[in-house]
């Protein structure tokens, strides 16, 4: 059995969703499982790959085109090296959302979205009605399993000792209707929210986009990621990028902080499996306090002010 692993990079560093695939992976059940990682975007990323823990080889695909993982020109290569691994992951993130469905469809095989529990070869467990059930999966064993993975799901893998690097040099047309022309991403030094320790979120009780740095002083102050509800993005409070939810965001983080955020479904199918998730709202009767494990009723704008001088 051999699973094939598609990296998730920034040109840099790899995504530690990665590491969650990986951990996927070694969950199959089986006693020999073969783990490669595919890694496009030059050796330093190949590099990375090769030490996460239970990875076996890594692919490094020999293309110049491959320096940005373009999903139209990524797609056709996967799916010509996918031939005889019998799983086939992918991070359950906006990358890997677009990536895996242009793979099934050239495969002609079905895909599994967020995938959460790995029960055994071809059985597995999703998320349906934004969390409020939990669907059970067989996949039939004669063909390969296309899955991406729900990330906060699992916890990275650690590092080992290296794997063998194999460069691939594909002999294959490659669509030119899409190409590269430059990547742009907010500057700052705060964490990425969806592999972020901590994150701070908040939500419509914060009243406009200036009150919302209070935020970001909080978040600042304890090297953070900035989340926001969906409520506060339409608001015009903070940009969709930092929505957390079902329409946004699963995330992970070990500690959450909500402030000003009532909890609807879609947002706390976001968080639930934070380490340790605290609430700072004004309504007692908030949906968030039933699954806080820290709550505090009272008036964030009086509450943070005092958290942020004895953070100094």
């Amino acid at each position: 059995m051999r699973c094939l692993i598609i990296a998730e990079h920034d040109g840099q560093n790899l995504n530690t969703a990665t590491a969650r695939a990986v951990a996927a992976a070694s969950q199959l059940g089986v006693e020999a499982i073969d783990v490669a990682v595919l890694a496009h975007g030059g050796q330093a990323l190949a590099e990375q790959a090769a030490i996460l823990e239970g990875v076996s080889q890594v692919l490094l695909l020999d293309r110049e085109e491959n320096a940005h993982p373009l999903a139209a020109v990524l797609a056709p290569q996967i799916a010509a090296l996918a031939e005889g691994y019998s799983h086939l992951f992918m991070p359950s993130t906006t990358f890997g959302k677009d990536v895996l469905p242009r793979v099934a469809a050239l495969m002609g095989l079905p895909q599994i979205s967020d995938l959460m529990t790995v029960k055994g070869p071809h059985h597995f467990e999703r998320p349906v009605y934004a969390g409020n059930a939990i669907i059970e999966l067989q996949c039939p064993p004669e063909q390969p399993v296309l899955a991406t993975v729900r990330t906060a799901s699992f916890k990275p893998v650690g590092t080992g000792d290296a794997a063998p690097i194999e460069t691939r040099a594909l002999e294959i047309d490659l669509p030119g209707h899409t190409r590269f022309v430059a990547l742009e991403a907010d500057a700052g030094d705060r964490p990425d929210l969806q592999s972020a320790e901590r994150v701070v979120s908040g939500g419509r009780g914060l009243g406009s986009e200036e009150n919302f740095r209070l935020v970001e002083q909080l978040a600042d102050k304890l090297h953070a990621a900035v989340g926001a509800s969906r409520a506060a993005v339409d608001a015009g409070y903070a940009p969709n990028d930092l929505q957390v939810g079902q329409t946004g965001k699963i995330i992970a983080p070990e500690l959450y902080i909500a402030l000003g955020i009532s909890g609807a479904i879609q947002h706390l199918t976001g968080i639930k499996d934070a380490g340790t998730i605290v609430a700072i709202n004004k309504d007692p009767d908030a949906p968030i306090f039933e699954v806080a494990d820290l709550g505090l009723v009272g008036d964030l704008f009086e509450i943070v002010p005092q958290l942020l001088e004895k953070l100094d």
